[in-house]
């Protein structure tokens, strides 16, 4: 599977292209400019970016119509008129698969807004829709809104109309906006919103979809999606097609398994990894690591994928959680040294900042017009390269090795204080070992499995990338830092 190997990039385009906050009313207001203006091809203009930077993956927060954020959808078949046409997303997706980066599209399936064509039917017709099945409704009550029924928001949010996941028709209506996504954009997977609340059968099928697409446009490529003509498209990158469900709290085994998800977001870990370091005890993130991915029978997800990551579009960012802002170096070294998929939230890579509920979530989603090149940019760029079997400093063989180490090796913690932590990852040919001080002072490790010849990684103090390292059972580290060492 191509995104156990990648670094996802998220990108929430309502925000990052400058796009209105609420929408026009259905069936009013002009359309954003199409073609060379249109706002989507945003994206497109850092795809070079994206190619320097290494990430092999983005992931699109909901780009489809709808009334306001983008989880409040009206059209699962076209672009939002503020960010351009179908066609204008078709280039952007080119673009980045010419820069060799995979497009994955947040699908938002448990709810629509209620300018949704289908509740709209239902709001005009009532008791006479065709579609008053696709919903959760009562006719014997009312709603906030008045409109003489009542019906199911999701978790109490009325502008966002549960879908019946259990009428065949609706199941079948989203499965053929999937195929459309496909066989018109060539995107490459999908982030379900809310997979949590997805009902479970939907998922068997999803998951049965995905295992059947292919790249190829079909013939009724234009009836799934609408907007296109047969052949439009652009070519997918080939590979599977991957599903990462959006999960909170719970068994992540519960949705996570060979017959529903690839993948689910960490948060266990995303709480862990800040608060280890704003309260100085990296035995937290140390137990949460061990508990999900650790060599005891009891460890409970070893051998999975989950997404992992240091902020996202619906928390505040890295750089503003941090009690200390100096902790977001060893942060990220952390998160691209544990077991996962690691994800950055556009614009942390190099520091930005943000806070959840200073105003509202659109402060978590600005509009940059260009990416900053820094010291922490060029830190994350070095971190994604290793990982990616892209090492700097040593061979082709070494490189491929530290890429399975860290993509697919076992975890183990080797040393656990409350200010420092040494873990280790390795698989059958590849054994690496990452330090973290998460204070001011410099610290000097002492364990077993610091002997012997070492090939740094990274690069610290004296010591640059890719340079032979001989440990005689210590290891020191420069304060805020770390270091990855790949056993030779």
């Amino acid at each position: 599977m191509w995104a156990y190997e990648s670094t996802f990039y998220q990108i929430y385009p309502l925000g990052f292209c400058g796009a209105p906050r609420e929408n026009a009313p259905v069936g009013e207001g002009a359309p954003a400019p199409q073609g060379a203006g249109a706002p989507i091809r945003k994206v497109a203009d850092w795809a070079p970016y994206l190619g320097k930077m290494g990430f092999g993956s983005v992931l699109l927060n909901p780009v489809f119509e709808s009334d306001s954020h983008g989880y409040d959808t009206r059209d699962l078949t076209c672009l939002d008129r503020r960010l351009g046409s179908n066609a204008d997303f078709a280039d952007v997706v080119r673009s980045l698969h010419g820069r060799g980066v995979r497009v994955v599209l947040d699908a938002v399936f448990n709810h629509v807004g209620r300018g949704f064509w289908a509740f709209r039917d239902v709001q005009e017709k009532k008791w006479d829709s065709p579609y008053k099945d696709w919903f959760i409704i009562s006719f014997d009550g009312n709603s906030n809104y008045n409109d003489g029924f009542w019906y199911e928001g999701w978790e109490g949010h009325f502008e966002l109309v549960k879908l019946n996941l259990r009428n065949p028709a609706v199941v079948d209506y989203l499965l053929g906006c999937v195929r459309g996504w496909v066989h018109g954009f060539g995107i490459d997977g999908l982030r379900l919103d809310v997979a949590y609340s997805l009902d479970r059968d939907f998922m068997h099928r999803l998951r049965g979809l995905a295992n059947g697409l292919s790249a190829e446009v079909p013939e009724n490529a234009a009836e799934d999606l609408g907007r296109f003509e047969p052949g439009a498209a652009p070519a997918r990158l080939g590979g599977d097609f991957v599903l990462i469900g959006e999960t909170l709290h719970g068994d992540y085994n519960q949705i996570v398994s060979d017959g529903m998800l690839h993948s689910c977001t960490n948060y266990e870990c995303y709480k862990g990894l800040y608060s280890s370091f704003n309260s100085q005890n990296m035995f937290e993130i140390a137990h949460s690591l061990h508990r999900q991915y650790g060599g005891d029978p009891w460890c409970i997800y070893r051998g999975m994928h989950l997404l992992s990551f240091a902020d996202n579009h619906d928390v505040t960012r890295l750089a503003s959680i941090l009690a200390n802002p100096a902790c977001i170096r060893p942060a990220y070294g952390v998160l691209f040294g544990m077991p996962g998929i690691p994800c950055v939230y556009y614009g942390s890579e190099w520091g930005a900042t943000g806070t959840k509920g200073a105003h509202d979530d659109f402060d978590l989603r600005p509009a940059f017009e260009v990416p900053v090149d820094n010291e922490l940019s060029g830190f994350v760029r070095s971190l994604v390269a290793v990982r990616g079997g892209h090492a700097e400093g040593v061979s082709a063989d070494a490189a491929v090795r530290v890429e399975r180490a860290l993509c697919y090796g076992a975890y183990r913690n080797v040393v656990i204080q409350n200010k420092q932590l040494l873990f280790e990852r390795a698989c059958d040919d590849a054994c690496v070992l990452v330090a973290v001080n998460a204070v001011g002072d410099s610290l000097t490790f002492n364990a077993g499995e610091l002997n012997g010849t070492f090939v740094e990684l990274l690069g610290s103090g004296d010591a640059q990338a890719g340079e032979s390292v001989e440990l005689g059972g210590s290891l020191e580290i420069a304060p805020y830092e770390v270091r990855y060492l790949l056993r030779t």
